[in-house]
């Protein structure tokens, strides 16, 4: 450090913690509490890095998270690596390793700045023109190249170390921003009891009361009164504190992102805490009071390092004790500058000058500056800057026109006025209106529960933050409609490029730092016919990217106003998405990542059947055992035996996967008939129904059997696959479309094992071990459902079938699947009880004709193309899909329908998938009927089946079809899709 550029006392610094951090492998010393921004300027260093596309040297521009230039990398020990972090927002930590980016072989001579030398054969839109010959070379060639010498941090190339968590909350009132106006916010709304959070991005809470040396609040000092507030809002148990978090994202409903960053500053963090966690959080009320952003000013060579924001060297000065330069020209067309000018001169920095656009100044600041000796150039501007890795000098002249004079300095402190941060409010949906006066776009109209306060809504002066922001806590801890006061907008700046007599072609005024845009290239794409800011948005790529156009927007759009001769407010604004702020992929994915990423999903049997050698098969999420081979048997010898056992004897099978939602409520029956297409209202408890689901466009969605366990509770089952989908859906419309329904749905499909017996002997197998129920054919008919136990175990008994035969599924508390399930197998062994997987059920299945949703349907099926239109009420009211069923489309003759097909010439097994064709010997290509959905050995009939969907198939019974295959094309016969017991009878055993 560098003793000269500390101030003697002041700051929030711990001037006694020295801090020891290397940038670019260099060793400096800073205090506790430095950004890295900071620090480097303690020490001298104002080249922190290289612009995006020519390569010019860069400086800190900024002091917050609007930082345009300063972006870094820091390195960790154990291969952590994070680039693209912004210096001024990176608190040091004692061992920091921070390295600058996009330059090569160092910082200090970089190779790529001859980008700037040919900087006017690279205008805006360069790539669009220039490398469209011969068309193969963008990508093989030039693309490469280009994005080698331009570009941002490097991408790591190991996997990320760290940990992420996610977190879910709920309070009455979210405060964005911790400055005064969100402060009082959360003081006035915690008052009443309302559970408050609230939130700030900075490393501590106070906005822009952490630089504030002069006002006073309540007759106290803006840091005492600070010090108190947070001290009160930290004792209230309705109060969360949230510093290092980031309000990055508002969704429907109240719904935010917030980013916490909560090991990042620490040399030593815990392992056992994450590095980030995602707060998602849905709030009853909103106070925005995320505060505004000074805009720089736009004059030649207005990016050398040494040129910052007249405010972020203010906050350098009183609140890091930094002076940021020796000698400093303050460049403005506001009062505020003049804060920052007096701020400079105390801390004992001289102020050469101050430049000040407007040829009328006054008021109390200004006179300030007068009392203190300091120059003021009014009517005056920046025309030009000297210096590469700093700014030396710059030329000063008048507005109107005339000679200039040069100034030395190393410091130029510009601001244009400030921009209110509108990316949260403008994410709810609200509408902006332009506020004339002070030149900024203000919230206007709000679209959800929120209210702005303070100066992201143009409320400048300090009482009337304050009280704003009160005004905003207190209304949204009632639940009161947010009321707006009056509009302190306050003194407009200037926005746009400021006159200079240089010539236009020559001039490098930016306008976008971060993405290296000028006033030029803004001025190309206006010529060139980009009216719509949207589109010069994306020719010049200003406002892009992770800058998203914090500082620049506003600029770039004065100048296309002026440059097209309309208002700002036809120009339009363009669309702040999130995260407005950069934010790390990892946050997102939290612990979604390496096995977690794709959870394995098995059941409370999977162990017991890997003992037995099954072979499984990915269905979803879960591992199913596909057959269980004996005796060196493959596949179709094992499916064979174990489809035979089901139909002589018995079959246990493990069908825990299935989807299973408990629907309970009043209103429950009425909420099933709306979403099912088959009526409830008369099910009596105790039986069960086959159910089909359909999308709002009439095609099949999901089917399941659903059990009526009492006059208020449906057991709803669904496909494996279906499960979270149908669960979805049901919420959705419970939600949106019918809430007046007394019904909460549970997911269940964890809690229940599955264990279904099926075959002849199936009843006489479970006999023995329930009790408590009736299994006589009269007491218990299928399609019906009993509670009791089984093996001491309390079950829901299901009789139903998915395989043609008696059947009984066993539901039981996951935690007992697998005791019970060797309970069946040992009453079972007598007679014959087999294990068996889901390639047998699907063959068992598909003798019976019966349909697996997403194989005998493809998104396009109606009920009538499955054979299910006798499942559609037609005396109901109305259900999800109903009206889309009568359009003419869904009944035209020549639909694709469920057949079955018999191969006539002794081929094998039909392949899945294959096309169906009525003449193998017509001219290509080929008109296809339709596809194979299923295709087994059957082992019961001794042949092979085939289920299919064929144009018209319904009509088409008897007809010979055929299936072109590689040098050969195969006749089939098409049949009902009911190969085996059409009558089932075998239902009953």
């Amino acid at each position: 450090m560098s003793p000269a550029l500390r101030t003697g006392i002041g700051g929030r610094i711990d001037r006694q913690k020295t801090v020891a951090f290397t940038f670019d492998g260099k060793p400096y010393r800073g205090f506790a509490g430095d950004t890295l921004a900071s620090a480097l300027l303690a020490n001298g260093v104002h080249l922190v890095g290289r612009s995006f596309k020519y390569h010019r040297p860069r400086g800190i521009l900024a002091a917050g998270s609007d930082e345009p230039n300063a972006l870094v990398a820091v390195r960790r020990d154990e291969g952590r690596y994070t680039p693209n972090l912004r210096a001024t927002q990176v608190e040091i930590y004692e061992g920091l390793q921070a390295e600058s980016q996009n330059r090569w072989p160092s910082l200090g001579f970089d190779a790529g700045a001859v980008n700037d030398l040919f900087s006017p054969f690279f205008p805006a839109g360069f790539y669009y023109k220039t490398f469209m010959w011969p068309k193969a070379a963008w990508t093989r060639f030039y693309e490469p190249r280009i994005r080698a010498m331009a570009g941002l941090g490097k991408v790591p190339q190991g996997a990320d170390p760290d940990r992420y968590l996610h977190r879910h909350a709920h309070c009455d009132v979210l405060v964005i921003g911790a400055g005064p106006a969100g402060l009082a916010a959360a003081l006035a709304a915690s008052e009443d009891g309302a559970r408050v959070i609230l939130c700030d991005e900075q490393a501590e809470m106070g906005g822009s009361l952490l630089g504030e040396t002069e006002a006073t609040i309540e007759g106290r000092s803006a840091a005492t009164w600070l010090a108190e507030t947070l001290a009160v809002l930290a004792a209230r148990d309705n109060v969360t504190l949230l510093p290092r978090t980031t309000a990055f994202g508002y969704y429907g409903h109240n719904h935010l992102g917030l980013a916490e960053r909560v090991t990042d500053h620490l040399a030593a963090p815990d392992p056992r805490l994450p590095r980030e966690r995602l707060w998602q959080l849905r709030a009853k009320r909103l106070v925005i009071a995320a505060g505004a952003l000074e805009r720089p000013l736009v004059f030649p060579e207005n990016d050398r390092p040494g040129i910052m924001l007249a405010d972020a060297a203010r906050t350098y000065v009183t609140r890091y004790g930094v002076r940021p330069g020796t000698t400093a020209v303050v460049a403005t067309a506001s009062d505020d500058a003049y804060r920052a000018a007096l701020a400079l001169h105390a801390a004992g920095v001289a102020v050469a000058a101050i430049v000040d656009l407007r040829t009328q100044v006054g008021g109390p600041l200004v006179e300030a500056a007068r009392g203190a000796g300091l120059p003021i150039l009014a009517g005056h501007v920046i025309t030009g800057t000297r210096g590469r890795r700093r700014v030396s000098a710059v030329t000063v002249a008048p507005a109107a026109g005339g000679a200039g004079r040069r100034i030395a300095c190393d410091l130029v402190a510009m601001s244009g006025g400030f921009t209110p941060s509108l990316h949260i409010f403008s994410q709810s949906r609200g509408k902006l209106a332009f506020d004339a006066e002070s030149g900024n776009f203000l919230p206007a109209a709000s679209a959800a529960a929120e209210r702005s306060a303070g100066a992201c809504r143009g409320v400048t002066a300090l009482a009337a933050v304050l009280a704003d922001g009160d005004s905003a806590g207190r209304n949204g801890a009632a639940g009161r409609a947010f009321a707006v006061a009056a509009l302190d907008a306050g003194p407009g700046g200037f926005t746009g490029a400021l006159p200079h007599g240089r010539d236009p072609a020559r001039v490098k005024a930016f306008v976008d730092f971060q993405n290296d845009v000028t006033a030029r290239d803004i001025a190309l794409a206006a010529r060139e016919g980009f009216r719509s800011i949207e589109h010069v948005k994306r020719y010049t790529t200003t406002g892009m990217a992770t800058d998203q156009g914090k500082t620049s927007n506003l600029n770039a759009l004065a100048i296309v106003a002026d440059l097209t001769g309309r208002p700002v407010p036809a120009v339009g604004l363009t669309t702040f998405r999130p995260p407005y702020t950069p934010t790390t992929f990892g946050i997102f994915a939290g612990t979604a990542r390496g096995d977690l990423f794709d959870p394995l999903r098995t059941t409370p049997i999977h162990d017991w059947a890997a003992g037995q050698g099954a072979v499984f098969e990915d269905v979803g999420l879960w591992k199913r055992a596909r057959y269980f081979p004996q005796g060196g048997e493959d596949m179709q010898a094992a499916v064979a035996r174990e489809c035979l056992a089901v139909r002589t004897a018995a079959g246990i099978f493990d069908a825990t996967t299935l989807g299973k939602i408990e629907v309970v409520g009043p209103d429950a029956a009425t909420f099933m008939n709306r979403i099912y297409t088959n009526a409830w209202s008369k099910l009596e408890p105790g039986r069960c129904r086959y159910g089909l689901m359909l999308r709002e466009d009439g095609f099949v969605m999901d089917d399941g059997v659903v059990g009526r366990l009492a006059p208020d509770r449906f057991h709803v089952t669904t496909t494996t696959g279906g499960a979270p989908r149908v669960l979805h859906m049901m919420e959705d419309y419970l939600q949106t479309e019918w809430p007046e329904l007394d019904v909460w749905l549970t997911s269940t499909t964890e809690e229940w094992a599955v264990i279904a017996v099926q075959g002849p002997e199936a009843r006489a197998v479970i006999a023995p071990l329930v009790e408590g129920i009736d299994l006589s054919p009269a007491a218990m008919p299928h399609m019906s459902l009993r509670e009791g136990f089984i093996a001491g175990v309390p079950t829901r008994l299901f009789r139903v079938s998915f395989t043609g035969e008696l059947g009984f599924e066993i539901n039981v508390p996951a935690s007992q699947g697998r005791r019970v399930w060797e309970a069946v197998l040992a009453a079972g062994r007598p007679f014959g009880l087999t294990p068996y997987g889901t390639e047998t059920m699907h063959v068992l299945r598909a003798e019976k004709g019966y349909i697996i949703v997403g194989q005998e349907t493809d998104g396009t099926q109606v009920p009538a193309d499955v054979g299910l239109a006798w499942m559609v009420a037609k005396t109901k009211g109305d259900f999800v899909g109903k009206r889309s069923l009568s359009r003419a489309a869904m009944t035209m003759p020549g639909r694709p329908q469920l057949v079955g097909l018999e191969v006539i010439d002794g081929s094998g097994v039909l392949e899945e998938g294959a096309q169906i064709v009525a003449d193998p010997g017509q001219p290509l290509p080929l008109t296809a009927l339709g596809h194979v959905t299923s295709a087994y050995w059957s082992a019961v009939l001794g042949k092979p089946i085939a289920l299919a969907l064929v144009a018209g198939g319904g009509s088409r019974h008897g007809e010979t079809l055929h299936i072109p295959m590689p040098g050969r094309s195969i006749p089939v016969k098409v049949v009902a899709p009911v190969f085996y017991d059409p009558e089932g009878a075998r239902l009953d055993a």
